[in-house]
């Protein structure tokens, strides 16, 4: 039996196990549930979900890796993503936001140690560091 085949970025040969492939698939469903649960949440992300589902589906089915890209508002997102590692500012916006009322949450909900609450402060001032500064889509 054949195993699938796909192309990757630089041009080599990815060969999946039937098995792989059925694993990529079910993490790609659950990034997908995670987004569209996150379009509804105001502290959980969307766009980074639906990115990550991409990528499991470009290694498990192409049939819904293509309904992504061609999808109006979340294609043109992953698009920029791949090209470049864009993030469109009201993105970028709304991902501070969130990691902001997160971090409140997190402080009023679990009161944490100084060195827990450093700890976070540290982890997600990096993480929108890290949003703020990739490209602008």
């Amino acid at each position: 039996m054949n195993k699938p085949r796909k192309r990757t970025g630089n041009g080599s040969l990815l060969v999946l196990s039937s098995t792989a492939r059925a694993l990529y698939f079910c993490l790609g469903v659950l990034m997908l549930m995670l987004g569209i649960i996150g379009a509804f949440l105001p502290v959980m992300p969307t766009t980074i979900f639906i990115i990550l589902a991409a990528w499991f589906f470009a290694r498990s089915s192409p049939r819904f890796e293509a309904r992504l890209l061609a999808h109006p508002q979340f294609g043109p997102l992953i698009i920029k993503w791949r090209e470049r590692g864009a993030i469109p500012p009201r993105a970028k916006f709304y991902a501070c936001c969130g990691m902001v009322l997160g971090y409140g949450l997190f402080w009023w909900g679990a009161h944490p140690g100084i060195w827990l609450a450093i700890a976070v402060a540290i982890f997600m001032l990096a993480s929108a560091l890290y949003v703020l500064s990739r490209p602008n889509a």
